[in-house]
């Protein structure tokens, strides 16, 4: 296959500016106003997020989650216990977080350490979960190399056949994380690729304010 120029494809961004004066001095609330913005702006899954986790060796790897919740203590997903990226999680607790909304030119990164959830989150979200979802939860065996969609289908009759007429339980190895950041950065399309980009750092219990260099 010959090598695809694609150099041409190039976006010009707005006069939006973002300023250090200007953000809330919490990064969370901060994070908030801009999360209400991408709600009303209908952006499409706002709460999908790239997770990057690693091996104890270096080794990276990302993939789309979705946030479930976010407060002073952190931001919070729920996956497989025995998925590749909980396998990593085991062997390197530090994780970072991706969010990308185009249709307001902005991005923020998050970086921190991440530790489960309590059995009794995991549980209250399970149960909040659609019954087809719940189900889900028990088919499938993340990240494992499996023969085929039928795999799959035939597993789901099973489990729903076992689970008929009954309350739907949570696996126990499917479960919640919670990211603790230590680093939140906010970035924001400038023209001419000037853009503005506000990192948090938290240092000795409180957060710390600087711009960054596009």
């Amino acid at each position: 296959m010959e090598k695809k120029d694609i150099s041409s494809i190039r976006k010009e961004y707005s006069i939006r500016q973002l300023d250090e004066s200007e953000v809330d001095k919490n990064p969370i609330v901060q994070f908030s106003t801009w999360f209400d913005d991408a709600l009303n702006a209908e952006v499409p899954e706002p709460n999908a997020m790239v997770l990057a986790t690693s091996t104890d060796d270096g080794r990276p790897s990302a993939r789309v989650v979705l946030l479930k919740a976010f407060d002073e203590h952190g931001f919070s997903f729920f996956t497989n216990y025995q998925s590749r990226k909980a396998v990593q999680l085991e062997q390197n607790s530090f994780a970072a977080l991706v969010f990308f909304w185009p249709e307001l030119e902005r991005q923020i990164r998050i970086e921190g350490s991440i530790e489960k959830m309590s059995e009794q989150e995991s549980a209250d979200y399970f149960n909040s979960r659609p019954d087809g979802s719940k189900i889900s939860a028990w088919v499938s065996p993340q990240s494992r190399v499996i023969h085929g969609r039928n795999f799959l289908e035939s597993i789901k009759v099973v489990i729903e056949s076992q689970f008929t007429g009954k309350t739907i339980s949570r696996p126990a190895n499917w479960g919640g994380y919670l990211l603790a950041p230590n680093l939140i950065e906010f970035w924001q399309g400038r023209p001419s690729r000037l853009h503005d980009r506000i990192q948090y750092t938290h240092v000795k219990n409180k957060w710390k304010i600087e711009r960054l260099a596009p």
